[in-house]
């Protein structure tokens, strides 16, 4: 069964008498296809206006729909002989990042991004995709890798945010965070980050500092939730929809302030409807960015990587 949202109701409700319908035998008396088709019509438009004029709370909603592809759906899809890479030679492995060597498309490349896991287990082993410093040091070690041997790095963003608890905390969270995006600045490799569902505080810009920042359509990207924003000016997490509203999140509201580079058409209904589709958008997305980046210099990667994230709030730049 598809997880409805608050604001899909109306959607949720027409959807469920087309099904009603499809399990009735068709007596002769009125035309079950018929009536389903005109049913189904009513649905996808309404389904179409819906997703047209979607808020950024209601985006935020979406960006965090349990059925979205997660990070071990674009990997198991996109990227062939992928050979996983654990530990971080410090203290542990973390399951919230996944990440190793594998062929996207004819070509070798290190990928990783954090995964939040599908039901209780496997949200548990995997923190819901809330990495701890052992996570970013492995991060860091794959950059370092993908440096090393010249390969391109992809990172896949689906994150709340890095974990803060004690234990994080007391084994340098802060430091590892910032450790990554200094390597991340000093990549002489094409380096492409896509951000698929949430991205949220430093544990998200940790691995996209990138040459080229991509956003699904209905994926949100900013400096702390909704709900924690709301906590901290208003004291209270009933008002996260103005905070969204604020913030802007949004794909469209990063795309004018110049913090993302290209914005990923979601098929109707968000990328949970049609994860294969999805899938295949964000593939293609990050083939064709990457085979331009491909023809630039270690040196003009660099360059040209620092100078995009030195230039977001400048004054004087738009």
């Amino acid at each position: 069964m598809h997880t409805f949202l608050d604001f899909e109701k109306p959607i949720a409700e027409l959807e469920g008498k087309i099904e009603e319908l499809r399990h009735i035998s068709d007596d002769g008396e009125i035309n079950i296809a018929e009536e389903v088709a005109k049913l189904q019509t009513k649905a996808d438009r309404m389904l179409r206006q819906s997703y047209a004029k979607l808020t950024p709370w209601q985006k935020t909603q979406v960006a965090r729909h349990p059925e979205r592809p997660h990070v071990s759906d674009y990997i198991a899809n996109l990227v062939e002989d992928f050979t996983p890479l654990a530990g971080d030679r410090v203290f542990g492995e973390d399951e919230a990042i996944l990440g190793g060597l594998g062929r996207f498309r004819g070509h070798s490349v290190v990928i990783l991004g954090q995964e939040k896991g599908r039901d209780t287990a496997s949200r548990v082993r995997h923190n819901f995709g809330m990495a701890r410093p052992e996570g970013y040091r492995k991060a860091q070690r794959l950059m370092h890798l993908a440096n090393r041997f010249e390969l391109p790095l992809v990172t896949l963003v689906d994150t709340a945010g890095a974990y803060p608890g004690i234990g994080a905390e007391e084994r340098g969270q802060a430091e590892a965070i910032a450790r990554c995006i200094q390597i991340s600045l000093e990549l002489r490799v094409p380096f492409v980050s896509v951000i698929v569902g949430e991205g949220g505080s430093g544990g998200a810009i940790a691995v996209a500092t990138a040459n080229r920042v991509l956003m699904l359509e209905h994926s949100i990207y900013s400096v702390i939730s909704p709900e924690g924003c709301a906590s901290i000016l208003w004291r209270s997490g009933e008002s996260a929809r103005d905070a969204a509203e604020a913030l802007k999140l949004t794909a469209g509201d990063l795309r004018k302030l110049h913090v993302i580079d290209e914005i990923i058409r979601e098929p109707l209904g968000g990328a949970q409807r049609g994860k294969r589709e999805a899938i295949e958008a964000v593939g293609n997305a990050v083939e064709r960015h990457l085979i331009e980046l491909r023809d630039q210099d270690g040196d003009a990667l660099y360059t040209t990587r620092r100078e995009k994230f030195l230039a977001m709030g400048r004054a004087g730049v738009a």
